[in-house]
């Protein structure tokens, strides 16, 4: 078991500051996870993140020997997409791998694969972003491959490559706006569907377990994460301070 704390302004009226508001973590189901990062993100745009309070002393103290993170998150290396801020969380909450690309590796499937295991982890997200400069670099290496690339980036390149590579044959070619968006998307899916159908481990808890593998995107522009692959029919939360999407 573990819990999920946040700061009573955003959960708790009323609740005596300095006070931890705290939701009980036993197991659980996807969906459920999916919606805390959504009120998460919610907040983080609205800015009220609370996320503060869930780093304290107190905090780190119940950390010490255990951990119980609700959703494992691989995302992209990129400075500017922190999974821990985007969503609105503390210490000990998500399980992150971040890696250039939010490519999948075998060091990343095993490290989906320990998370998922050790701590029956529900969730998992693979999430990407807007403008993304590992979408960028493999784009221009397909139109124009480059001589003396360090074989340690062009592996990067070459994760990503498959994704995007049959994007060039259609109009998006002929326009390169468009063509970086779809390519963020398409290689979001193709990450996704790789830990799906990558490994037995995950295809097993997805089969028997209940472990749901989704797809989003991060706009840089707006912080707003936008899932979009392999949803379960579910509405978002509502947010105090946020207009309702109705």
């Amino acid at each position: 078991m573990g819990y999920i704390c946040h700061t009573p302004a955003v959960h708790s009226a009323g609740a005596a500051p300095g006070i931890f508001f705290c939701l009980l973590l036993a197991m659980i189901p996807a969906h459920e996870a999916l919606k805390i990062l959504q009120a998460g993100n919610s907040r983080f745009v609205a800015g009220l993140g609370g996320v503060s309070l869930a780093t304290n002393q107190a905090r780190r103290s119940q950390l010490i020997m255990k951990q119980t993170p609700f959703a494992v998150l691989l995302g992209c290396a990129d400075s500017r997409v922190p999974a821990e801020l985007v969503f609105d969380q503390g210490l000990g909450e998500l399980f992150v791998i971040r890696v250039a690309g939010n490519i999948v590796a075998p060091s990343q499937i095993g490290s989906v694969e320990f998370a998922v295991e050790r701590f029956s982890t529900r969730l998992v997200v693979v999430l990407g972003h807007s403008n993304c400069g590992a979408i960028s670099a493999t784009l221009d290496e397909l139109k124009l491959p480059a001589k003396g690339r360090s074989p340690n980036l062009r592996a990067v390149v070459d994760r990503i490559r498959p994704s995007i590579e049959p994007l060039l044959e259609t109009e998006l070619a002929n326009d390169p706006e468009r063509l970086k968006r779809h390519a963020v998307r398409a290689n979001i899916r193709h990450a996704a569907n790789h830990l799906r159908h990558g490994s037995p481990i995950l295809e097993h808890w997805i089969a028997h377990e209940g472990l749901l593998v989704v797809g989003a995107e991060y706009s840089l522009e707006t912080g707003i994460v936008e899932f979009f692959d392999g949803m379960p029919d579910i509405a978002p939360p509502a947010v105090p301070g946020l207009p309702s999407a109705a």
